[in-house]
């Protein structure tokens, strides 16, 4: 049913550098199939100290965070659960009367998601890119008991830093490597990106792989994964992980896990 803002709707929230719509249409999507009393709205800022006070001072009840703060609120929060811990990045908060714990979902739903694909632990992977993103996956992939592994980035000083951080080797270029398993966290094969149309691995390194991982959302096929799929890869799509880690979010807020058909129609009405 459709319910009207009145004086105890609870507000949910994002903060992030450039807004998207994902979040807010996913959210109140459900908000409103669950008969919830909810409202969620995206928000920018060019003062995140304020921002995260402001969460608290206005009972704000959840806040989503996205580049560039996931590090920069840590000092304003009043605890961090173990997903934020391992990799000291937030992408959300909930507010309990005034008290804010901050997780990362993001590292939640690359955790769940490698367990509902059954990649296997003995895998090799190459994952590319080392930004906030790559860290979240970096740490669900060593956690979750992946002891081989590649970071590949163009940039020796990131990368080599994010590898020796989580125990993997650096390398400009996969090259000759065996991997089984190739992990896409850079833009390319974003929408609206230059590199939109480019697969974020060569041809002849996804063919000696399984398993193929791009964490862009959106298109929800990227050059990558429809390449996978082409090649009878098993795909894990960013998707997936938007759509993931958002329903965790939904549930820290709310208290309630939507079924899995509702959930499938909300992510579609997100990304429509």
């Amino acid at each position: 049913m459709s319910r009207e803002i009145n004086k105890d709707t609870q507000l949910c929230m994002s903060l992030s550098g450039r807004p998207g719509n994902f979040g807010t249409r996913f959210h109140n999507y459900l908000y409103q199939a669950s008969d919830l009393n909810f409202v969620y709205k995206a928000f920018s800022t060019k003062d995140i100290e304020a921002a995260v006070k402001g969460v608290r001072a206005l009972g704000i009840r959840g806040c989503a965070v996205s580049m560039p703060f996931k590090e920069a609120c840590i000092p304003f929060l009043d605890e961090l659960d173990p997903s934020a811990t391992a990799i000291q990045s937030v992408n959300t908060i909930v507010n309990d009367d005034g008290f804010l714990r901050a997780y990362n979902t993001d590292y939640i739903a690359v955790a769940k998601l490698l367990d509902s694909y059954q990649v296997p632990r003995d895998a090799v992977f190459a994952l590319r890119g080392s930004g906030g993103m790559g860290k979240a996956v970096v740490a669900a992939i060593r956690d979750a008991g992946f002891k081989k592994g590649y970071i590949i980035a163009r940039n020796e000083a990131n990368g080599r830093a994010l590898a020796e951080e989580y125990g993997y080797e650096w390398k400009a270029e996969v090259g000759d490597l065996p991997v089984d398993m190739v992990v896409n966290v850079t833009p390319i094969g974003m929408a609206g990106g230059p590199e939109v149309d480019s697969l974020a691995f060569e041809p002849a390194v996804i063919d000696r792989a399984s398993i193929v991982f791009d964490v862009v959302a959106l298109p929800a096929e990227t050059p990558l994964i429809r390449y996978g799929r082409e090649h009878d890869k098993t795909v894990i799509t960013g998707a997936e992980v938007a759509t993931l880690q958002a329903v965790e979010q939904f549930v820290l807020y709310t208290g309630k896990r939507p079924s899995d058909e509702l959930i499938e129609k909300a992510a579609a009405h997100a990304r429509g």
